[in-house]
């Protein structure tokens, strides 16, 4: 076969990458898109599971307590980077099923700009008040140097996390899962061997593995930055698009409002569970939670990648019109969701006590983890399908929907039982007011997408968006 050249090689290797999402059989064109995607967040889990359990065996239970007093912050830093990520990402895939390239790539440059501009000024806010906001999240003395000593450096290198991760979502809008897996293995992997090193091999603690993850969060940016420049990219990384707009911004943060919500939720959650868990079991409860978040965050990484994957196919099927599609893509997310919780459950309820070994030998430690693994997961299968509901939602522009959906479990739920509960149950009404808020928020979400589904055909893009043709609509749902 005579290989393209000639200056529409390119292009027509691009109309074929995007197609796919159009055109491919939905199962196949799902597991392509989800496997990188959960591959790289899973050894990008592995990595916080590791740093956990060397600093846990090498420093000791103090600093577990100390990253997890952390988490609030590390919540913040999150939730800003998804605010123009995920945003963007989701608008790039219907900008793409709808054939606006230019508006695509007018996008991605404002994706860039944006996420500067922000994380300069949070960087700034975030190093000044440090103290006051460990303390705030429950730091006691004893934990408080290690809590600094970590978050500082993080703080002080978001840029590169900011980068990495934000444009990592738009690798996989414009329909290159496995560049995205890419990215998340040279983080993690690096990561990892940085953690050996500093960590074990040189004797830097806290410090060393807070330089491990900047670092190799920095190496990642340099990666997709220089995705977007090259001719492998769909959309390519244009300097005249380098200034931010508010008329392109104002529908990123609309749709990226809902992500940016939850983590900023997850940050005052994290800060009641603190102060909630210091009274009740002091630091050795705090860092059982910090093993616990570990963990779980472990269980939940391939749902995320199956969003991830799922995200750009959904979005660019609803810009294109083809229904169908869409609801046999969230069907498949939906099932496989809830399989990899159910095995998830399985462990987290058989070897509890040998979970926690991992990070710890302290009797204290393991036993209030132990105990505490097995409540906070008892109802872990129904996660997997709530994660999945609301995101689809964010996958097809419906901002307000997605962020109420997110927001039921992380505050309109969770905080009240966190506020109640412990009062009355103690350390265990802790680890008990998720699973209500994980059951509850399911079943709601369950009924707004089944009410969603029924008028799926009568929905529209986001308002300045244009539906395809008719022709295109049925190009899309032809088979290849």
């Amino acid at each position: 076969m005579t290989a393209r050249t000639g200056p529409h090689a390119g292009r027509q290797d691009e109309d074929v990458r995007t197609r796919r999402l159009g055109q491919e059989p939905i199962g196949r064109l799902l597991w392509s898109f989800s496997l990188p995607a959960i591959a790289g967040m899973l050894v990008g889990s592995l990595y916080t599971v590791i740093d956990r359990a060397f600093l846990g065996n090498v420093v000791g239970a103090e600093a577990l307590a100390g990253l997890s007093v952390g988490m609030p912050i590390a919540f913040i830093l999150m939730a800003f980077g998804m605010l123009v990520g995920v945003g963007s990402g989701a608008l790039i895939s219907i900008r793409l099923g709808q054939g606006r390239k230019d508006e695509a790539e007018r996008l991605l440059g404002n994706a860039l700009a944006l996420t500067l501009v922000v994380t300069v000024v949070l960087t700034t806010v975030l190093l000044i008040f440090l103290d006051p906001l460990l303390v705030l999240f429950g730091a006691s003395a004893q934990v408080l140097p290690y809590a600094r000593e970590f978050m500082q450096v993080i703080v002080a290198g978001s840029i590169c996390q900011h980068i990495a991760f934000g444009l990592n979502a738009v690798i996989r809008a414009e329909g290159n899962p496995r560049l995205a897996m890419g990215t998340m293995f040279i983080n993690a992997g690096l990561n990892i061997v940085l953690d050996v090193v500093l960590i074990l091999g040189l004797g830097y603690g806290v410090t060393g593995a807070a330089v491990a993850t900047v670092i190799s969060q920095g190496v990642s940016a340099i990666w997709t930055l220089a995705h977007f420049r090259s001719r492998r990219s769909v959309i390519r990384l244009r300097a005249r698009h380098l200034l931010p707009s508010w008329s392109l911004s104002r529908p990123v943060l609309a749709i990226g409002l809902a992500p940016f919500t939850m983590h900023l939720a997850a940050s005052l959650i994290a800060l009641i569970i603190n102060q909630a868990l210091a009274r009740h079991g002091g630091d050795e409860a705090i860092g059982a939670y910090g093993v616990i978040n570990a963990l779980s965050m472990l269980m939940l990484m391939p749902i995320f990648g199956i969003v991830q994957g799922a995200q750009p196919i959904i979005g660019y099927n609803f810009g294109a019109g083809a229904t169908g599609r869409v609801r046999q893509t969230l069907k498949l997310a939906a099932i496989a969701a809830t399989t990899i919780m159910c095995v998830g459950f399985g462990f987290a309820q058989a070897i509890p006590e040998l979970l926690m070994q991992v990070f710890t030998r302290d009797p204290r430690l393991l036993e209030i983890g132990a105990r505490g693994l097995r409540i906070c997961l008892v109802v872990a299968p129904v996660v997997g399908f709530q994660i999945v509901g609301a995101n689809f939602f964010q996958a097809i522009g419906r901002a307000r929907t997605a962020l109420v959906l997110s927001l039921l479990r992380q505050v309109l739920i969770l905080i009240p039982l966190l506020l109640i509960l412990p009062s009355v149950l103690g350390l265990d009404g802790v680890w008990v007011a998720g699973p209500i808020a994980d059951l509850l928020s399911g079943v709601l979400t369950g009924v707004v997408l089944l009410r969603t589904l029924r008028r799926l055909p009568y929905l529209t893009p986001p308002p300045g968006s244009v539906r395809p043709s008719p022709t295109a609509a049925q190009a899309a749902t032809s088979p290849p």
